[in-house]
């Protein structure tokens, strides 16, 4: 960890967790050949936090490597649902179940996941 994800006691702020775990879902997307702005580029659409649940089991502090997770619990017609965790080592420090809304840019209503999304990402 960074200096600047801490407090004064070289604990890791608490709101920084969800930037952890944005930065994760982000680079996950990457893993599965898309990026956030080739989504609103080929398709119209973003994905947006519609809930967060975030538990905190323990500290992560100055200079700790850690390791953010993103994995697919369910995806819905136009929702999708995440387990996400930040370890340290072997040592679950926050667990967090996100759910997604599949958007379109221009009314920012929701709209069914594209087929290819989905069909990548149930494998």
């Amino acid at each position: 960890m960074y200096f600047q994800d801490t407090d004064a006691g070289g604990v890791v702020y608490h709101a920084n967790y969800l930037n952890f775990m944005e930065r994760a879902r982000t680079e996950w997307l990457r893993t599965h050949g898309y990026s956030n702005a080739g989504l609103m580029k080929e398709f119209g659409l973003v994905f947006v936090v519609r809930s967060f649940k975030l538990d905190y089991l323990k500290p992560a502090l100055l200079d700790d490597l850690l390791d953010v997770t993103a994995q697919i619990k369910d995806i819905g017609r136009s929702r999708i649902s995440l387990s996400q965790s930040v370890r340290r080592g072997d040592e679950v420090l926050t667990e967090a179940e996100v759910h997604l809304v599949c958007v379109s840019l221009e009314s920012f209503k929701p709209v069914s996941v594209p087929e290819v999304l989905r069909d990548q990402w149930k494998n």
